[in-house]
């Protein structure tokens, strides 16, 4: 159960992130400073994904 749960957030988040890259363009990058708010919340997703991704085997189901 835990295992699949993990399995589904890691693809809804990879989800959002893609549709938040097509949202953008057109979108001029250093309105606002929202490149740097971009870059910083693009790293900090792919970092989360990669600790919820590495968690998938200690969740495994039994």
């Amino acid at each position: 159960m835990a295992a699949t749960t993990v399995d589904r957030t890691v693809e809804d988040l990879d989800r959002a992130m893609r549709s938040l890259r097509r949202a953008m363009r057109g979108i001029p990058l250093r309105a606002g400073s929202f490149r740097t708010t971009h870059h910083n919340l693009a790293r900090d997703v792919a970092f989360l994904m990669v600790q919820i991704d590495s968690a998938r085997g200690a969740l495994r189901d039994k």
